[in-house]
């Protein structure tokens, strides 16, 4: 029944991040851990949720006749047996070797109905009639289940193993009718309510369970960033249930859009650090540094990381009049011509994650064009070696962050105007650099990596660590809304 839900916890912690599957496609590299923490609070939400599914549940009719000393023999009929409410005493989730266990003990149960009866005997040879209606509280209300997660070609695959429903006990209402009906109703009856009672919760389980585990498969391989990128969500081999949590890995990695997705059902595992600590939070999110490599490599080929740039803070940089202290030459050959600036990474940027923090190591060519007569001339060419630090962030669910130039160094490549004056090229080209380059490269990073968070969940209290070659993210997850869950009652009711 409604307990099953819980395993919607699964999907609703998950979508991802991914990379370049021909450079890798043998290991996670992205880990979701869930803690106990985690699961209890999954656990009462989703068995919030899952009553609300089935409040308000009809029962199949029962029908039964009795013999009713000096009476004769009565028909009795309860009809539009509604649940009306339930109230959860205790409930627990353990995860271990065999699989995902949920029990809820000590719940109630109210239930609505109507009733009637017709009878006749040798002494009433006319019969007789009566109907109204009856409250009934099932006390003592247990459920059970056992579920477990198998990866499938790269999506989960939810597999119920075991479930069951009892009834301890049941007290009987009457409103109306003659004084043996409440007893009939007690002695008859009892045993078909709590089987009415328990039939219909585990007829829940199986069909919660099973629009679970379409909800899992459902859930995409890849989804679309831009026109360069894809993320690969795909996860890796099978979960890992331990007595206090549970693991799931995932690709991680960007892949270029014209990259086919070979899903693997049995890939490696990378070794991640088990800890963040401090406080327990309910997750941890494991990113390998391989995921930002994968990015820049994917970009890289793309041909996505060059820009001209034709406006500077001090725009009269950008003629060749600023520049004849400079490069006489420069103005000598163009004089007052403008110029524009053709920035392009020479090499995919390297990041690495250390135990303090993210390092990026980038390439750049800046050419420096002359525009004269509609025509751009390139006539110099300065390799520029940037060396930062990238300080990481979560804003909303995304992972962000800044870079901080650390040092650089600039050599000339080749030239056309003669040799130029270093030591005032890299004055200048810091200027460039600090107003113009890092401020752009920033303004990209804002969008981030989005977390394996789904819509309606965010990020909590996170606190973000470095274990080389990890960033790790722990956090509590708050419920803001119903747009994954929302698909549950049509689908389960």
């Amino acid at each position: 029944m409604a307990p099953s839900l819980l395993f919607l916890l699964i999907s609703l912690l998950f979508i991802q991040s991914s990379g370049d599957l021909q450079q890798h496609n043998e290991e996670g590299h992205i880990s979701v851990m869930i803690s106990d923490k985690g699961l209890d609070f999954a656990k009462d939400l989703l068995i919030d949720k899952a009553i609300a599914s089935i409040v308000m549940s009809q029962l199949p009719e029962i029908e039964k006749s009795v013999q009713v000393p000096l009476v004769g023999k009565a028909k009795v009929v309860l009809s539009e047996i509604t649940i009306k409410d339930i109230q959860i005493n205790s409930s627990t989730v353990e995860t271990g070797d065999s699989g995902i266990v949920v029990v809820v003990s000590g719940a109630t149960a109210n239930l609505n109905m109507n009733w009637r009866y017709s009878c006749s005997s040798w002494l009433v040879p006319i019969g007789i009639s009566d109907s109204g209606t009856a409250t009934v509280k099932v006390k003592d209300l247990e459920v059970g289940l056992t579920v477990n997660l198998r990866n499938q070609g790269g999506t989960l695959k939810l597999i119920l193993l075991d479930y069951g429903c009892n009834v301890g006990d049941i007290s009987i209402k009457l409103n109306g009718g003659a004084a043996w009906l409440y007893q009939v109703l007690v002695d008859a009856f009892e045993g078909n309510i709590a089987s009415s009672v328990e039939d219909a919760i585990s007829k829940k389980i199986r069909e919660g369970i099973s629009t679970l585990d379409n909800l899992l498969q459902s859930l995409p391989q890849t989804i679309s960033i831009d026109q360069t990128a894809v993320l690969n969500v795909s996860f890796v081999d099978n979960p890992v249930l331990s007595n206090s949590s549970i693991e799931v890995e995932i690709n991680g990695l960007f892949i270029g859009t014209n990259k086919v997705l070979v899903p693997r059902s049995s890939l490696n595992r990378l070794e991640t650090s088990t800890s963040c600590g401090g406080s327990p939070k309910m997750i941890k999110i494991s990113i390998h540094e391989d995921v930002f490599n994968s990015a820049s490599s994917v970009y890289f080929t793309a041909d996505s990381m060059q820009w001209i740039l034709d406006e500077l803070p001090d725009q009269n940089l950008l003629n060749t009049a600023e520049w004849r202290f400079i490069v006489p030459q420069l103005f000598k050959q163009y004089p007052n011509d403008d110029m524009n600036l053709n920035i392009s990474v020479s090499s995919a940027p390297v990041i690495q994650v250390t135990n303090q923090d993210i390092k990026a190591t980038i390439n750049l060519d800046i050419i420096i064009d002359v525009l004269e007569s509609g025509q751009v001339i390139p006539v110099a060419c300065i390799s520029v070696d940037i060396s930062a630090s990238f300080a990481a962030e979560i804003i909303g669910n995304n992972v962000t962050g800044k870079l901080k130039l650390i040092k650089f160094s600039t050599n000339l490549k080749w030239s056309k105007i003669g040799k130029l004056h270093m030591q005032l090229i890299q004055s200048l080209t810091s200027s460039v650099l600090k107003t113009v380059i890092i401020p752009y490269l920033n303004s990209q990073l804002k969008r981030g990596i989005e977390l394996p968070i789904l819509d309606g969940f965010a990020v909590s209290n996170a606190r973000i660590a470095y274990a080389q070659p990890w960033i790790e993210l722990c956090s509590d997850v708050s419920f803001s809304g119903d747009s994954y869950l929302m698909l549950l009652p049509a689908s389960v009711s």
